[in-house]
């Protein structure tokens, strides 16, 4: 058992079988469930997770039953055919030495089609289409569809199934008053209302018999104001072990609350209390879960004793080495998940295929393959940003000869985003390809570019452009005034705002640096956090909310301003821009579009605001108003005769789009 993480690398003995470490990978969902030829992709999408050592995989949400599809044609186990595919999986993870359980996910309400049912016909606030309610011969066929699936899934070869009864899912929108306002026996006291998810485990333990995983995804904190409380937590708890549950997992919110769960600007493990509060009511084992994205942290988890198991998701979708990079102690190697959201939920929500700006290869490891150059080739990277550190270490570990320049150091804008609160996990990306770099060889010429003249001059095969952007100068009269400075000087600290400031550009850059203006650093401890949502760490209140959360005092006097008449905050991502919004209307940032720029002058910004003029008297004016590509030296080697790729915000300036040029420079990398 290695030293360095004892607890994380215990086995665990459920009795019928041992899982060797404390490592769950957590469901997610990946796109590749749901299209022809997609299991394939999925499977060696699994079996490079198991070869890294994780101890049992849980797949992404499978439906038993039509109805319960998440969206039309989504993947299903009902019928014996479709075991086949299934079997395909599991072996393939099987004999890369791990187990996996299959996820059952009903979305009742939450599904995005016209056939959705659900305990009452209350439509969901996150599907357009209203849910017929359920007879009692629906749920009691459902019921059914539960058990079938689960052998079906048996017979397919998995070692278990997780049972989702939380998120706001169909089994949880049974238990909560929010969303089952029936009056039969599947409705009314809470023993009838928790009736339908015990059913599910019970008659599913009894037909598969007692040497089978059945893993239930328990809600332990709604944060819905009409949710469960704590002695219902866990009087369900305590039932679904009675039932048959083999393990209990942690589900935190429903997905239509706003209160963020597992986004970046969440504290590491925020909500690792709550599965300790129930260890001491049950049994079975625990599995904690939400913003646990490092060995260290995972370590301190199971150690301190708030749970016996850790499941992490997207950590895996990071890196999939990243339990065997513990259990070796390399864990500077690992590539951490930053919880962006960018690759994988916001491409899901989509209606795209999943995967991690971090690791472009996560779920498309049949077609980013990373294997040895047959011709190694002389390469120059001019640019150590984004772009230029994905494509130099990838390009370095194929067998390419890589020398990679940078006037500064590695990282580029990365290198701001790290001073951004709920940013910080860039450090980790920094890190990961500081070592990437080094590992793999890259010849570093740090502090140093080179010139067309020089670069023409040089012996190679090609020659890489990853000069990165140039903020855009607005046309403004006034815009040399002094009060004018750029968000590069703010961000870096080389300006330090007034008290008064008004932001031109409502991107993301923009919305980054109202962020850093307004911020207090005591909003990051976790406890402070929390409350500042209006989570009720105490769990006196029903659905763990605070009757009022935690006032925020803001910083400074902030207006953050566009051009365009569309909703602030347009281009942020799907699942985290709502999150960005809410933060800063806290904190008293005033919003504007559909402004007019008039002028800048010692008063400060003139504007035109819904045809009204308006001066904004601040102290600065920030600018955030997108950037140009630096394209200066891409455009002087032209013509040179030279293999000249352009990549990153050279090639495209896109605010900050680090997803982007991960990915670009990776797969030239893979092509080179």
């Amino acid at each position: 058992m290695p030293e360095h993480y004892p607890n994380l690398f215990m086995p665990l003995d459920l009795g019928f079988t041992r899982l060797e470490n404390r490592v769950i990978m957590g469901s997610m969902h990946t796109g590749l469930e749901d299209v022809r030829g997609g299991f394939r992709k999925l499977s060696e999408f699994y079996v490079e997770r198991a070869r890294g050592g994780v101890g049992l995989i849980v797949t992404g949400g499978i439906s038993p039953d039509f109805c319960g599809q998440l969206v039309p044609f989504s993947s299903q186990l009902s019928y014996p055919w479709q075991v086949y595919k299934h079997r395909k999986l599991t072996t393939a993870v099987h004999a890369a030495g791990s187990r996996i359980c299959m996820q059952l996910l009903h979305a009742g309400r939450y599904a995005i089609h016209p056939f959705a049912v659900a305990p009452s016909a209350i439509k969901a606030p996150i599907s357009p289409f209203k849910p017929r309610a359920m007879s009692a011969g629906k749920i009691q066929h459902t019921i059914d569809a539960y058990v079938k699936a689960a052998l079906l899934a048996r017979k397919a070869g998995y070692d278990g199934v997780e049972i989702m009864g939380s998120e706001g899912y169909l089994i949880n929108q049974f238990i909560c008053t929010h969303t089952n306002q029936r009056e039969d026996e599947w409705g009314g006291s809470f023993e009838n209302r928790i009736r339908f998810a015990i059913e599910i485990v019970d008659r599913t333990r009894k037909a598969v018999g007692d040497d089978w995983i059945i893993m239930y995804r328990l809600s332990m904190l709604d944060l819905l104001k009409d949710g469960s409380n704590w002695e219902e937590v866990v009087q369900l708890a305590q039932a679904i072990e009675r039932a048959g549950a083999t393990l209990i997992n942690t589900g935190i919110g429903w997905h239509e609350v706003r209160i963020p769960t597992i986004a970046a600007m969440v504290p590491r493990a925020a909500f690792t209390w709550v599965t300790a509060k129930l260890k001491q009511s049950v049994s079975i084992p625990l599995i904690t879960s939400n913003r646990i994205n490092t060995p260290e942290q995972a370590e301190q988890v199971l150690a301190s004793g708030e749970a016996d198991m850790v499941s992490m998701a997207r950590p895996f979708l990071a890196d999939p080495q990243f339990v065997n990079k513990a259990k070796h102690n390399q864990a500077s190697r690992i590539n951490t998940c930053i919880a962006c959201n960018q690759g994988c939920l916001d491409r899901v929500f989509r209606k795209q295929r999943a995967t991690c700006m971090v690791n472009p290869r996560a779920c498309y490891e049949t077609e980013l393959e990373y294997t040895k150059t047959k011709i190694p080739k002389k390469i120059i990277v001019i640019g150590l940003g984004a772009a230029g550190m994905a494509f130099a270490s990838i390009a370095a570990q194929r067998g390419h000869t890589v020398t990679a320049y940078d006037i500064a150091g590695i990282g580029g804008q990365l290198n701001l985003a790290v001073k951004i609160p709920g940013k910080q996990e860039f450090h980790e990306t920094l890190r990961y390809f500081r070592h990437a770099l080094e590992d793999n060889g890259v010849i570093l010429k740090l502090g140093q570019g080179l010139t067309a003249r020089e670069i023409r001059s040089t012996e190679c095969d090609a020659v890489i452009v990853a000069t990165g952007v140039i903020p855009r100068m607005p046309d403004i009269h006034g815009i040399n005034h002094s009060k004018v400075v750029s968000y590069i000087d703010v961000i870096s600290g080389k300006v330090v705002p007034g008290e008064r400031v008004a932001i031109i550009g409502a991107g993301g850059i923009g919305f980054d640096v109202a962020t850093l203006l307004v911020d207090k650093e005591a909003a990051h401890e976790k406890e402070h956090w929390l409350q500042s949502w209006g989570v009720d760490t105490q769990y006196i209140h029903r659905g763990g909310l605070l009757p009022q959360p935690r006032e925020y005092s803001a910083q400074r006097k902030v207006y953050l301003l566009q051009r365009k008449p569309s909703k602030m905050g347009a281009t942020l991502g799907k699942t985290t821009g709502w999150i960005h919004r809410t933060r800063l209307k806290n904190a008293g940032v005033e919003m504007l579009n559909g402004v007019k720029y008039q002028r800048i002058d010692d008063r400060g910004l003139h504007i035109e605001h819904n045809g009204d003029p308006r001066v904004l008297e601040v102290d600065h004016i920030i600018l955030c108003a997108g950037q140009n590509p630096n394209r200066a030296l891409a455009d002087e080697l032209e013509g040179s005769g030279m293999l000249v790729h352009v990549i990153g915000g050279a090639d495209k300036a896109v605010e900050l789009d680090a997803e982007r040029a991960i990915r670009q420079g990776t797969e030239l990398a893979t092509k080179i």
